[in-house]
């Protein structure tokens, strides 16, 4: 008889892990078994075991994932197909549980940090989004895509543009740059003086067009259209709510749970139904939407990620066009003037009447992402009411107040850890130079779902000069260290490029715990800190020397000395995560579970006793 590796779940997700098993183990045959094996209907989110009763399979599919089945028992087998109907759950579950685990029978043991140099991909946190509006400009497409442009550094996979005339929206969604996707005869197709735009980043594994951006929904509201920077916490209840109700689902991104929840409301007014729907949702939202004459933009509560306004002065006397984005470097390329940030809870609506705001909550303490600062925005943005620039600039004078050394020379990991290098470089008098050069050709090869080149990945990137380190006291500086493989690497190559020493010092804290706002992060096993001390890092690494910025250092240098500073979330430093929604599959072996009202849980503290089971599956 014929052995397989097999596991039991859905069919929708029997083609993703169909797909991920043919490419991770090419020489075993895989056999998926879908719920049809056992002769029962059941729904997409049941995850059963193929063999052995009933008993629910954990999202972190660890447990039967490569169990041994006999051939002649297996009834039913899924094809490898396409990856068009991938969860970005279910996804996740799978990268960060099912690939490592695979490097493991191909590589060695991942748990085992020393043998995983395959797969350097989770050694930078990834943010997931960046989004873009456009309020009366008689060609609101071309300047949408010039805002995306700008904000590409947020999405690098797929990116979408809907644009009206006043009287029908249009919209165009693809894979890959917003420059390779809306080149100027797509663009002459998109004509109007409305338009959203959104720039996605994906995983590894998946690219798939299904979850792309902006979203459109029709309803008896009319059509409603949504861009999402972020990610919600509670979406398992308020989808099976919204279904019950009869939804009907056309993604499985949890962004169209916004829309729905507003063509679900029974408000009469839009803007009540706005407001209603996103007092109803948890977690992360930076979003713009759009119908055929308004344009609506909104941040969460907490104002986790950035999202500002700015004016672009009419000519002539023409009225004025209003811009949203992400970050303000997007403003800079339309010419428009920054304005201000779009508040945390505040929702404000762009018409023919002029500009409107309201604030659907004003009792949550504020929660902005310190990382915005450290790493995601572009350094020529104002976040938060702060230049980037200026943040990234303290917090490397900062650190070098805090962890100095002797050296000969200040090296940046480019292109991240540059400003802070300056910073370092002032404070402590050492001379800067760019003693790694970044190749910035190799693009979105480099994190490409097959991650074909990574067994080149930081030699393809990155290049030591080695005029300007042979025998010299190097100090690198980047903006963290997520597994360490990468920096182990970088170590390596600046020693073989003669240097006599090499200290690494980071401008952030540890990161000891997974985000669940909107960051693509590696699973707690999967991040160096939260397994090694600083001491164990840095004998990983094999530098001479290795120190963090402090908390307070990150927090203080993130902060305009006003009477009222921002507050910062700082969880994945500390584990102590601002919501009363967490998702905690990656911090228990189980589906999800919701957190007592009012109870901010430290990761440390939460067990089986602590939380309530709550599906939170977007199936």
């Amino acid at each position: 008889m014929m052995s397989s590796t097999g596991i039991a779940i859905s069919n929708e997700e029997a083609q993703i892990v169909s797909s991920i098993l043919a490419t991770h183990l090419p020489d075993r045959e895989v056999w998926i078994f879908g719920s049809r094996a056992k002769g029962t209907a059941r729904r997409r989110s049941d995850l059963d075991l193929a063999i052995g009763g009933n008993e629910p399979l954990p999202l972190s599919i660890r447990a039967s994932l490569f169990d041994e089945f006999d051939a002649s028992d297996i009834p039913y087998r899924v094809d490898i197909l396409d990856l068009t109907t991938i969860t970005p759950q279910f996804r996740k579950a799978i990268e960060q549980d099912f690939i490592p685990f695979s490097e493991a029978l191909l590589h060695g043991d991942p748990n085992n940090m020393e043998n995983s140099e395959a797969d350097d991909h989770f050694d930078k946190l990834r943010e997931e989004c960046g989004v873009m509006a456009i309020y009366n400009h008689s060609d609101a497409a071309r300047l949408t895509y010039w805002g995306l442009y700008a904000l590409q550094h947020r999405g690098q996979e797929s990116g979408g543009i809907a644009v009206s005339n006043g009287e029908e929206i249009t919209d165009l969604k693809g894979m890959g740059l917003v420059s390779e996707i809306f080149t100027d005869p797509v663009l002459e197709k998109l004509p109007g003086h409305i338009a959203i735009g959104h720039t996605r980043y994906s995983t590894t594994g998946d690219s798939a067009l299904l979850n792309a951006q902006p979203i459109s929904v029709e309803s008896t509201k009319g059509q409603i259209v949504i861009a999402h920077n972020g990610n919600l916490v509670n979406l398992g209840t308020a989808r099976e709510r919204l279904e019950r109700d009869g939804a009907i689902f056309s993604t499985t991104s949890d962004s169209e749970i916004i829309v729905q929840l507003i063509a679900h409301s029974k408000h009469t007014m839009l803007v009540d139904c706005i407001a209603e729907s996103l007092s109803q949702v948890e977690g992360a939202f930076s979003i713009v939407m759009m119908t055929r004459n308004r344009i609506f933009a909104a941040r969460d509560p907490h104002g986790f990620r950035p999202l500002s306004m700015g004016r672009i002065k009419g000519e002539n006397g023409a009225p004025d066009t209003f811009v949203f984005a992400s970050e303000t470097c997007a403003f800079d390329l339309l010419k428009a003037k920054y304005e201000r940030d779009i508040k945390p809870g505040e929702l404000v609506m762009v018409s023919e009447d002029g500009v409107t705001s309201r604030y659907f909550n004003t009792d949550t303490k504020q929660a902005s992402c310190v990382f915005e600062h450290v790493y995601f925005a572009r350094p020529d943005s104002r976040i938060f009411g702060r230049w980037v620039q200026q943040s990234r600039d303290e917090m490397g004078k900062t650190l070098a107040r805090e962890s100095g050394v002797p050296a000969d020379v200040i090296v940046p990991v480019p292109d991240s850890g540059v400003t802070a290098a300056i910073g370092y470089a002032t404070e402590s008098g050492i001379p800067f130079n760019f003693g790694l050069i970044r190749n910035h050709y190799v693009g979105r090869t480099f994190i490409q779902p097959e991650q074909r080149v990574r067994d080149f990945g930081v030699r393809m990137k990155l290049n030591p000069v080695r005029a300007l380190l042979e025998g010299k006291r190097v100090i690198l500086i980047d903006d963290s260290i997520i597994r360490g493989t990468t920096s182990r690497k970088i170590v390596r190559m600046v020693r073989a490029a003669g240097a006599s020493e090499v200290h690494m010092r980071i401008s952030c804290p540890p990161t000891i715990s997974p985000c669940f706002y909107g960051v693509d992060t590696p699973s707690k096993k999967d991040l160096i800190a939260a397994n090694k001390t600083v001491e164990e890092i840095r004998a990983f690494i094999e530098a001479d020397s290795l120190a963090y910025l402090s908390l307070d250092g990150l927090v203080h240098s993130c902060t305009d000395k006003d009477p009222t500073p921002n507050t910062y979330c700082t969880a994945c430093y500390t584990g102590n995560y601002p919501t009363q929604w967490i998702d905690v599959k990656e911090i228990l072996p189980a589906i999800a579970h919701a957190v007592k009202p009012d109870e901010i849980i430290h990761e440390d503290e939460v067990t089986e006793e602590t939380v309530k089971p709550q599906s939170q599956l977007a199936f």
